[in-house]
């Protein structure tokens, strides 16, 4: 089995019909919140999420307690249902700590990247290029997903995979708030470019200055918001 077909399973699936109807709300909720259909601080009616997801109430009420646990949503008594709000400081929060997993992510992948993964690696950064110009903004961002988890399989620390798995989720939102930035998903692509070549390479110490560009470039693009 070829590295990115593990991976593809942490994304959202087109055949929904293996998945329980638990299952299949949460992914779906979580969806409509990571690309802000949902907008950070709005209240939700119950009834309306179970319309326009078209699911029942108690697979949404499961969803919705799973993703309160993920920090997603707030359950508050007698109001009801709230979308977490994006707060900056919790984004720079998080940054750090990409910032030092990411970096220990790639310094490990230069050493264990075999061709095969460098070619999975940029068959996906030119399908992300591809939802670039035709403006998917939901592809662009499972794509993204996709290219980063690659690498922590790459990186072959299971632990590590786990905690970048944790951070991903939830960088999303912010991210999703970022590609409004003119330019910035063109720059995204480049800084992949230059993570891809590093790794091809195996020059361990320019994969981790390239992978703190990256991380770098999402903070500057979140602060100048």
């Amino acid at each position: 089995m070829k590295s990115s077909d593990t991976v593809s399973q942490d994304l959202p699936m087109d055949d929904e019909s293996d998945l329980s109807l638990n299952e299949l709300a949460y992914r779906r909720f979580k969806q409509a919140l990571v690309t802000l259909s949902y907008k950070p601080g709005d209240f939700l009616n119950t009834a309306q999420v179970m319309n326009e997801l078209d699911m029942g109430r108690t697979p949404i009420n499961q969803a919705i307690h799973r993703l309160a646990n993920e920090g997603m949503l707030q359950i508050i008594p007698r109001k009801g249902v709230m979308v977490s709000p994006l707060s900056i400081d919790d984004a720079l929060e998080l940054i750090e700590v990409r910032l030092a997993n990411e970096m220990l992510c790639v310094k490990l992948a230069s050493k264990r990247i075999s061709a095969a993964d460098v070619a999975d690696l940029r068959e996906i950064n030119e399908r992300i290029a591809d939802a670039c110009r035709t403006r998917e903004r939901d592809r662009m961002m499972a794509l993204d997903y996709q290219f980063h988890q690659l690498l922590a399989q790459i990186a072959g620390n299971a632990m590590l995979a786990d905690i970048l798995r944790v951070l991903h989720a939830k960088a999303q939102r912010f991210w999703a708030s970022s590609l409004s930035k003119e330019g910035h998903m063109q720059e995204v692509i480049a800084e992949h470019q230059a993570i891809i070549a590093a790794l091809a390479a195996q020059d361990s110490e320019a994969a981790v200055l390239a992978a703190e560009a990256h991380i770098l470039s999402f903070r500057g693009a979140l602060l100048r918001g």
